[in-house]
């Protein structure tokens, strides 16, 4: 009886496996118009990032090393192909990288240590752009230009030659193609790290006294400006008819600008 149920079963279920299957037969209904979702593409136009920036190897740089003073600050290096364009890294003042790429001045001066101009405007009165080359006997044994002071924010730091990131690790750098002494003096410093000599220079306001001393003599200046400027803006590093000395540093978190800090002689 067993071997009989068990035969039947077996006969069942083969009659089963054997049965064809069919597919089922089913419609959609096309969904409305307003079922459809949102597209997803995205055409906002962000205007907050100039789209024209160089992101290719011509301004690729490689990275400062491990423990260096520009190690931690973001863009710091050295160009990856500085020879593939001439210029690609140029355009600003003070970078991140702590040097200070800085277009040349119109009209820079080459030795002379005044220029003279006319003014027709102004009835045929002349006046003169002040200008001091730096030449080898200015330098001090330790190699800097000379000491800037302001008491102020308790600053006492030497000033060294160029801006680069070589310069700029030691204290703080005067701009090549600007005046060492008559004229606009310009000077550049780190404002964190390492060296943070112009770390409170923002924090400045006018009839503060700046003291610059090098080999030509002391000359004591009053703050007349203390303002933020586009990186790009070399309107400060200018020739000028007065003695005056002008400061750049960085602004922290916002790389296209730069504090710029005027001083005149009293």
């Amino acid at each position: 009886m067993r071997l009989k149920a068990f035969c039947l079963t077996a006969a069942l279920l083969a009659a089963v496996c054997m049965t064809p299957a069919s597919a089922l037969d089913y419609t959609v209904d096309a969904p409305e118009d307003y079922l459809f979702a949102r597209p997803t593409s995205d055409e906002t136009i962000y205007e907050w990032e100039n789209p024209n920036v160089d992101r290719s190897k011509n301004t690729a740089l490689i990275p400062p090393g491990f423990g260096t003073p520009t190690s931690y600050l973001p863009g710091s290096g050295t160009a990856l192909t500085p020879n593939l364009v001439t210029g690609a890294l140029d355009g600003g003042l003070v970078s991140q990288a702590g040097s200070v790429n800085y277009p040349p001045i119109a009209g820079s001066h080459t030795g002379s240590s005044a220029v003279d101009f006319s003014d027709s405007s102004q009835s045929g009165t002349s006046q003169t752009l002040g200008y001091t080359e730096v030449t080898s006997d200015l330098y001090y044994s330790g190699g800097y230009l000379g000491t800037l002071k302001i008491p102020a924010i308790g600053l006492r730091v030497k000033v060294y030659q160029g801006t680069d990131s070589t310069a700029l690790a030691k204290g703080a750098g005067h701009f090549e193609d600007t005046s060492i002494w008559d004229g606009n003096c310009c000077i550049a410093g780190h404002n964190r790290g390492v060296r943070d000599d112009f770390g409170d220079l923002h924090t400045l306001e006018p009839g503060d006294p700046v003291t610059w001393t090098t080999k030509l003599g002391t000359r004591t200046y009053e703050v007349v400006s203390v303002e933020k400027v586009l990186e790009t803006d070399t309107s400060g590093t200018g020739s000028t008819t007065d003695n005056r000395i002008t400061l750049f540093t960085c602004v922290r978190d916002q790389r296209a600008y730069r504090w710029q800090v005027q001083a005149v002689e009293i």
